[in-house]
């Protein structure tokens, strides 16, 4: 069985992680071939969005039961090479042109929580929940560490992620963290829906503002501004604003 099911409707990309009876926990196939179909998805240039969703009830379970046997039994050198392979899919999405996006239904935990951090935006339905349960067995939540970090105000994040409790969506979208909330029943449609919205929007203009955000991390606020600008005259020059401003003068 594929451990990833991939469709393309329009312009939008859509990644299926296909384990439903393993409430699509991640294993070393399934990692690995998401970062393939992430990969060949940002060679693609008549994309507009890439949408990361889960087959059957859930979103993601985090890591599935042979993968934890493993980390139990493994020497220090495996589970650092095994932990870099997850912190290169967690990077991966930030790295695409275009903007992807965590559809989220059932229970995103852990890695899988971690999975849907690591994307632009996250949407979700009334049955998502998220949380870090990795505490409870002594175990650390530490490369997610970083997309919490820059998610959440300190306090916040300190609390998610050494509590170990399940948060609805609704409670996530109250301090920013999921962007949108659709209905059960209609959710894959309000998925595509939202998706779709970057098919109206200047293509150059979204991959270039999506880079820029990123950049910036790390950066002075001196800094930030200066590459601002640099970005901001490189973007007068394109075919998009070139045709945007001459549409707007026409008016």
């Amino acid at each position: 069985m594929n451990t990833i099911l991939i469709e393309t409707v329009g312009s939008i990309r859509l990644l299926t992680l296909n384990r439903p009876d393993k409430r699509n926990a991640l294993n070393d196939d399934l990692i690995a071939d998401l970062k393939d179909a992430l990969r060949e998805a940002d060679g693609d240039e008549s994309l507009r969005a890439v949408v990361i969703r889960g087959a059957g009830k859930d979103f993601c379970s985090g890591a599935d039961l042979s993968a934890l046997q493993k980390i139990a039994t493994a020497s220090y050198e495996e589970n650092i090479d095994d932990a870099r392979s997850l912190a290169e899919l967690f990077a991966l999405p930030r790295k695409l042109r275009v903007p992807v996006i965590a559809a989220v239904r059932g229970r995103a935990l852990a890695g899988g929580f971690g999975l849907a951090l690591s994307c632009d935006l996250i949407i979700a339905d009334s049955t998502a929940r998220f949380g870090f349960p990795e505490v409870k067995i002594g175990f650390v939540p530490a490369m997610v560490a970083a997309m919490i970090r820059r998610n959440m105000s300190e306090k916040d994040a300190f609390a998610t992620l050494t509590l170990g409790y399940e948060m609805p969506a609704v409670e996530l979208s109250g301090i920013g963290l999921v962007h949108g909330l659709f209905n059960d029943e209609s959710f894959d449609k309000d998925v595509l829906d939202f998706a779709k919205q970057y098919e109206k929007l200047s293509a150059s203009a979204v991959q270039m503002t999506k880079r820029l955000l990123y950049d910036i991390d790390g950066l002075t606020f001196e800094e930030a501004v200066e590459l601002g600008a640099q970005v901001n005259a490189t973007a007068r020059m394109t075919d998009d604003c070139q045709k945007g401003i001459a549409k707007f003068l026409d008016k």
